[in-house]
């Protein structure tokens, strides 16, 4: 089993068969679907509420997410636990099997837009809050409809997964251009 955790790379087949098994206990045991988005959303209303209570309970988005807003804002739960145990157990996959990587600049990007760290990091930040927006638009991220939504055969989630996939190949292409030839 040790042996195992210190891979540089994992099978998908176990790793898909291990997110599929934790949606069914989360479905079976909390009657909750995997997804971490919602997280962000009520950690924005628990920032936001701290600023002006009143804003937050008047605003039909964060009591959708934030419930009624009666004692402490529901933030610290399962959800927000998982969002944490994720970037903790990608640290310990990474510091286990010693593949830790301090490239901040990948060399397929230096190509196409140069070495600089700041447009990187810029580009970086740029895209999360785009793919936060998208997924809270769709109702859910990669993992919510992805994986949860599919699982329980969602049409909306399909979709979703469809035009995640459309979008990512038309991406690539604009960024990195056509061909199978890399500059790299």
């Amino acid at each position: 089993m040790i042996s195992m955790l210190k891979k540089a790379r994992w099978s998908p087949y176990v790793v898909g068969t291990g997110i599929g098994l934790l949606s069914w206990v989360t479905f079976a045991l909390m009657n909750k679907a995997l997804g971490v988005s919602t997280t962000f959303v009520r950690t924005a209303g628990m920032v936001e509420g701290l600023v002006s209570e009143d804003h937050i309970r008047s605003n039909a988005y964060f009591v959708k997410y934030l419930g009624t807003l009666e004692g402490p804002y529901p933030v610290f739960e399962w959800q927000f636990a998982l969002v944490v145990m994720l970037v903790l157990g990608a640290f310990c996959a990474s510091w286990l099997s010693s593949t830790y990587l301090r490239e901040t600049v990948p060399d397929i990007w230096k190509v196409r837009f140069g070495p600089s760290k700041g447009v990187r990091f810029a580009g970086a930040f740029l895209a999360g809050i785009v793919v936060m927006f998208g997924a809270r638009l769709a109702g859910g991220c990669t993992s919510g409809h992805g994986v949860s939504g599919s699982l329980q055969l969602a049409v909306s989630s399909w979709i979703f997964f469809l035009c995640l996939f459309v979008a990512g190949i038309v991406t690539a292409w604009l960024l990195y251009g056509k061909g199978g030839k890399s500059n790299v």
